[in-house]
Parts: C-alpha cells; sequence; structure tokens
C-alpha cells in the first residue's frame, strides 16, 4: 500500500537522506507498508531501504540511523490507513447504550489489534484472520489485550452475536504457545458467563499460563439508555460475592501451582460486594489497570508513600475534590489523613451521581459536566478544583458532554486542575504542592 508523507522532521535521519513531506512510501527493506506495524517493524535495522515516489517518479533512499532511531516521518494517520471497527453486535457493549447527540467519536467501535499493542485497547480476534495472527507471532507483538468473554463456542457466539465469535477462541491458545503474552477481559453479564460459565472459563485460561498472564473481571456497565437491547440486569451485592468466592477459588489454584492469582475482579466488582478493596500487593504487577483492576488500591499505597515520605513543613489550601460515588469514600479516607496531618489544609470531597447516564455508573471517567455543574449549585467550592484526569478526554479540555474545562470553571467559580491517577500528584495537589508543570496533565 503506497502511503503519503505528510511531514519529514526537520534534521531527522529521513531528512538527511533527502526525503520531503509529499512524497509517497512505497517499501521498506524490500517489504510493502500496509500500516503502523509493518512501518514499525521493519524499519527497526540500522540500514533502512526506502522505495518512494516522487511527482509519479519511483526513487530510492537509503538510511543509516541508530537500531530502533525513528526515521522522522509523519503520516495522514497515526495507523497509516483506516481504523478496524468492530463486528460484533454484544449484548454487553456500552457504546450502543451511549445517548443520542454526543461527539462522532464516542459512538466508534474499535476492534483494532495495532491499537492493543500500541495503547492496550482490548480486541475481540473476530476481526483477525489466520494471516493476521501470524503477523502478530512473526513481529512479535506482545502483550496482547483480549476480550474473551467466556471459553464456551455457543455461548460467546450467542453473546457477541457473531458467528466468528466461536473459531476466533483458537488464536488464544495459538498466541500463546507461540510466547505472545495476553493479557484477558471478562465482561460478566448475570446469568450469562458468570457461575459454572465463569469457572470453565477461568480453567480454560488458567492452563495456558504463563503466557496467558492475567484475567480481569468486570461487571457489566449499564446506563439508562438500552431501550431495544438485550435485557440485562446489574449484579446484586450477593451475586457479586459468589462471584468474587469463585474467582478466589481459582485463584487459590493458581497460586499453589504457579505462585501468581492470575485471575482478579475489579474494584467495581468488590464494591458491589460491599467488600474491602484488597492491599497493593495483592494485585502484582497490576497487569489490568485500565480495567480498573487494582485502581484503588495503587492510588491509596501511593498516597500513603507520599504522606510517609513527606518531610513536614507548612502546608496550606482550601481545596474540593470532584469524583464519581466509586472512588469518594477513598478520598474521603486520604482527605482526613491531610487534614489530620496540616491543620490549614482543608480538603472536600463531593461524589457526583451519574444521572447522565444512570446511578449505576459510578465510575469518575464517566461523570458528565453538566452533573457536576447541577449537583454543585448551592454547595461550597474551595479555591481549587480538582478533577480526575480521567473524566477529560485525551487532548486534556473537555468532559464526556463537551463541556470544556473553562466552561466548568465558569461555572464553579473556581480554578479546575485535573489530577492523574497517581497518589503522590493527589497528595501534593491536596496541600498545594503541585508544581505547576503539572497543572494540565497529559493523562
Amino acid at each position: 500500500m503506497a502511503v503519503l508523507i505528510q511531514r519529514v522532521e526537520q534534521g531527522s535521519p529521513a531528512a538527511r537522506a533527502g526525503v520531503r513531506s509529499g512524497d509517497t512510501l512505497l517499501s521498506v527493506n524490500g517489504h510493502p507498508i500496509n500500516d503502523v506495524l509493518d512501518y514499525r517493524f521493519y524499519c527497526t535495522e540500522r540500514k533502512v531501504a526506502l522505495v518512494l515516489l516522487r511527482d509519479g517518479a519511483p526513487y530510492q533512499a537509503e538510511i543509516r540511523k541508530g537500531e530502533y532511531a525513528d526515521l522522522g516521518l509523519e503520516f495522514e494517520t497515526y495507523l497509516m490507513d483506516k481504523q478496524h471497527a468492530c463486528k460484533n453486535k454484544c449484548i454487553f457493549c456500552f457504546v450502543d447504550q451511549m445517548p443520542p447527540g454526543m461527539r462522532e467519536t464516542l459512538y466508534f467501535k474499535d476492534d483494532d489489534s495495532r491499537l492493543s499493542f500500541l495503547f492496550g485497547n482490548y480486541i475481540t480476534l473476530t476481526n483477525l484472520s489466520d494471516a493476521d495472527i501470524q503477523r502478530i507471532i512473526q513481529m512479535h507483538i506482545s502483550p496482547v489485550n483480549i476480550s474473551v468473554h467466556t471459553t464456551d463456542p455457543q455461548l460467546r457466539v450467542q453473546m457477541m452475536k457473531n458467528p466468528h465469535a466461536a473459531e476466533s477462541l483458537r488464536y488464544i491458545r495459538r498466541l500463546t504457545e507461540a510466547g505472545i503474552r495476553v493479557n484477558s477481559q471478562l465482561v460478566l453479564c448475570p446469568g450469562y458467563n458468570d457461575g459454572a460459565a465463569l469457572e470453565r472459563t477461568l480453567s480454560d485460561l488458567g492452563a495456558l499460563y504463563p503466557n496467558l498472564q492475567s484475567i480481569a473481571c468486570v461487571p457489566v456497565g449499564l446506563t439508562r439508555w438500552r431501550e431495544g437491547l438485550t435485557p440485562l440486569t446489574p449484579y446484586t451485592k450477593e451475586q457479586a460475592l459468589q462471584t468474587i468466592e469463585s474467582i478466589q477459588h481459582f485463584q487459590q489454584r493458581m497460586l499453589a501451582q504457579h505462585g501468581e492469582r492470575v485471575a482478579y475482579p475489579s474494584d467495581e466488582l468488590f464494591l458491589c460486594a460491599e467488600q474491602p478493596i484488597p492491599d497493593a500487593a495483592y494485585y502484582g504487577e497490576f497487569d489490568q489497570l485500565e480495567n480498573g483492576v487494582g485502581l484503588i488500591a495503587l492510588l491509596r499505597q501511593e498516597f500513603l508513600d507520599a504522606l510517609q515520605l513527606d518531610d513536614g513543613g507548612d502546608a496550606q489550601s482550601d481545596v474540593t475534590v470532584i469524583t464519581g460515588v466509586a472512588a469518594a469514600p477513598l478520598l474521603r479516607e486520604l482527605a482526613g489523613l491531610v487534614m489530620a496531618r496540616y491543620p490549614m489544609v482543608r480538603v472536600e470531597v463531593h461524589a457526583i451521581a451519574n444521572h447522565f447516564l444512570g446511578e449505576t455508573i459510578t465510575v469518575a471517567g464517566l461523570v458528565t459536566g453538566q452533573d457536576i455543574v447541577a449537583q454543585m449549585q448551592g454547595r461550597r467550592v474551595g479555591a481549587q478544583v480538582l478533577l480526575p484526569g480521567v473524566m477529560l478526554r485525551h487532548e486534556q479540555d473537555r468532559l464526556l458532554d463537551d463541556m470544556t474545562v473553562e466552561q466548568l470553571e465558569q461555572a464553579l467559580g473556581a480554578p479546575v486542575l485535573p489530577v492523574e491517577n497517581d497518589g503522590f500528584q493527589l497528595y501534593d495537589a491536596m496541600i498545594g504542592r503541585l508544581p505547576a508543570s503539572t497543572q494540565r496533565p497529559n493523562l
């Protein structure tokens, strides 16, 4: 596939070789380039031969560089072709539960194996062919994050509404047997893939250890926008407890055999069951933070470490922390520790119920600006508002409902500081010591 070069970085190896913006890349070291993975894989060598087009005429560029050094080329899109959309119709799909009238990107269903490697996105494997799997193995793209949900072929077809959902399960074994590390995700729906089905899935995936390195067990998220979709119910406390018990039985077997738990309930599952979140040591290498597995434990441990390492001195602040319902109890606990140490520090934590998507959605990352503004009406706001960075899109400028940070600041009457999920940064923000350079972290 011919790929148009949009920009050549000044002083880069490609620029020194005479490559220009507007040229078209045809091949690298004799290999045609189909996407960013081909480009990255074949450009790692110290000597790189490019075949390009300029004004319709082919030419070659020989480049010598450091191993793995970037050539300095930028293309029209990051992936160098179109992003692969999901072909499934999963009964639990969160995108299908989004309200109308939101920005277009929120309705795109991603199922792109390249983004799994580059950014940690989860894929279902139903988009892939045997040739795609072979390319992953050849390039040793690892880890790969896979949405498994169940290893029962018929149940997987039923839940994902895709006939390829069954046959694509074989790719998991093929990848792990080839040395590719896999993180897996199970979105658990009561009455579907929990109970005996969950026990089967855990057993099947556990047999692929150690390259099947982690399993996240996440309860289904249900918004109020489910008209016309498969009827599903949220987990009850009792169902959550039973599910945690099944996972813990599996953990005990894996600990005895391999010294690793491998499978983990998400933080949300513990909260639903009204069980304490385990300590940070429980989560090993924290392989599943993006799935909400161990986020609370890690934040708490980092915050306590920051408190212990604080060498004292004066601290004075008056901040309001805004968060989702799930994280509010922990943040109130941490705020209490800070205020007990520093009498001139005042931290108020406000939990925002999710009226926009439905109150069963309790995570901070799905809180909207309009819910914040409505629920903070009449409440005291400190000199600064601390906002979880996950509430904002990647550019850190807008919330889920497109309210800008500036609009939120105007509505609240105080500056808003996004804070990433980092206990040390949260500690510094609460006591007023956060450096100016972190005022708008790029999470």
